[in-house]
């Protein structure tokens, strides 16, 4: 693929409905803007934060002391943020009426305090292995809230997960027949491959039918109802194929079965940066932005205009779908995991080292930071996260096109290729903020190359008048 910049079914025009009165951007020093930039360089992405994440870098110290503590790179997570986002989602659900249950997908954050906030807001966590099921049940989530996902799951995960009276989303007919060999009572939902679909996942219809009959009505496993997920972030199509599963669960209510709730997963978008900003960049998209060669894949759609709780009212909305879910007493399960991570945290790289280069003979700087890009990993891959790092300390400058490489020997690592307008030179020993990082950039790909250690995880909580800061229970 080409240089493109995707936004499925988002008008790169309009303004985001998830912009609350006290959520801020990150803003550079006045004058720098997209006029005043040479052709060699991308225009600003500032991206939309937390008022905690706003007071962490005003603080003169805080940032500075806890990266002399830890002395290398590492991650902030705040919490309250995902409380708050917990909570709008389950106001959605109240909204329109309709009986719900959020699952925070757990694979987006291995953090303990996600967890935890999730178990303290009375959401669930959606997992998909015996460690992120022991780890749930550890920060508190009961049994009977967790969603076991996942293809072909382990015999060992299965046992645990009936044991715990887990939800579990069955993929294929052998996974069902392995939960009946258990020999212990169990809950599940039958995972359907949607019409068209090429997805490896999930159970075609005569593979459904054949399940269905499997099931004995009040035998030792329930057939609670059915699931499915949707790559993309189109309403429309969730809205549709919910409807298809309540037909799922009409019928199987017809042979005795419960089948009283449908699971539509996740794929809530997230709205990172303005409008403005982001219809900017793509339409001026250029190869001159970037360091070496541009990225050749698609990137995630960076601005979003309904996002996260809001996409969820526009799928309970469509049609009308809450009212066929009340009509029908249907309980909707979600699993959002980058939506309910939104400005919940950031990363925090130092940097090392400062190299100017020219392109076309213009000249731009190289960073080496104390870290890799795969503590920065953006999961659309061939691509890179976009959002602009905030440069700290606070200081006067020019105006600086920059671009930042990994403490590493291969070429390819960097953790932003395109040149970012920093508002003035880096120093050796500033240090980098990328922001919203907590919904799979800190987790997914993250490795001790190099004999380098995983950059650990620091808990930000405000308490009276001031932030304090702990490690998480996973970097202890």
């Amino acid at each position: 693929m080409g240089l493109a910049a995707t936004n499925p079914g988002a008008d790169p025009t309009s303004r985001p409905s998830s912009d609350r009165v006290e959520d801020t951007d990150v803003r550079a020093p006045d004058g720098v803007g997209a006029v005043d930039l040479p052709t060699h360089c991308s225009p600003p992405l500032r991206a939309h934060t937390d008022e905690v994440e706003q007071r962490l870098l005003a603080d003169p110290q805080l940032l500075d002391d806890i990266a002399e503590a830890v002395a290398g790179p590492f991650h902030v997570l705040f919490p309250e943020r995902v409380s708050r986002n917990v909570r709008a989602f389950q106001a959605a659900l109240t909204d329109t009426g309709v009986d719900g249950f959020v699952y925070f997908g757990k694979k987006a954050n291995k953090a303990a305090c996600v967890v935890r906030a999730c178990a303290e807001a009375g959401a669930g966590v959606d997992v998909a292995s015996t460690g992120e099921l022991v780890a749930a049940l550890a920060q508190g989530v009961r049994g009977a809230d967790l969603m076991i996902t996942g293809p072909a799951k382990s015999d060992e995960l299965l046992w645990l997960a009936a044991r715990h009276r887990a939800l579990i989303a069955v993929d294929a007919v052998d996974e069902l027949d392995r939960v009946a060999a258990l020999g212990v009572p169990a809950r599940v939902l039958l995972r359907v491959l949607p019409e068209g679909s090429t997805s490896r996942f999930g159970l075609t219809r005569p593979e459904l039918e054949q399940a269905v009959r499997t099931i004995a009505p009040n035998g030792p496993i329930t057939l609670c109802g059915f699931s499915f997920h949707l790559s993309g972030y189109d309403a429309t199509a969730r809205a549709e194929q919910a409807v298809e599963l309540v037909g799922h669960c009409l019928r199987a209510r017809s042979d005795g079965h419960p089948a009283d709730t449908i699971s539509i997963g996740g794929g809530f978008g997230v709205d990172y940066l303005d409008a403005v900003s982001w219809a900017r960049f793509r339409e001026a998209l250029s190869a001159k932005w970037f360091h070496g060669s541009a990225p050749s894949g698609d990137y995630y759609p960076y601005h979003f205009p309904t996002p996260g709780a809001a996409m969820l009212t526009t799928v309970l909305t469509h049609n009308d779908l809450a009212a066929v879910l009340r009509e029908n007493s249907i309980r909707v399960a979600v699993e959002p995991g980058r939506a309910l991570l939104d400005r919940a945290g950031s990363s925090v790289f130092r940097v090392q080292g400062v190299k100017t280069r020219a392109a076309e003979g213009n000249p731009y700087d190289i960073l080496t930071v104390d870290g890799t890009s795969l503590s920065l990993s953006e999961q659309w891959f061939d691509s890179e996260y976009l959002p602009d790092p905030v440069l700290w300390p606070h200081r006067p400058g020019d105006t600086t096109p920059t671009c930042v490489g990994a403490t590493t020997c291969l070429e390819s690592d960097l953790l932003s290729r395109r040149r970012i307008p920093l508002p003035r030179r880096a120093r050796v020993g500033d240090l980098l903020i990328y922001p919203n990082t907590a919904g799979y950039q800190m987790d997914s790909n993250e490795s001790p190359f190099h004999e380098l250690p995983l950059p650990p995880k620091v808990v930000l909580r405000e308490r009276a008048d001031r932030l304090r800061w702990t490690l998480d229970a996973t970097s202890r």
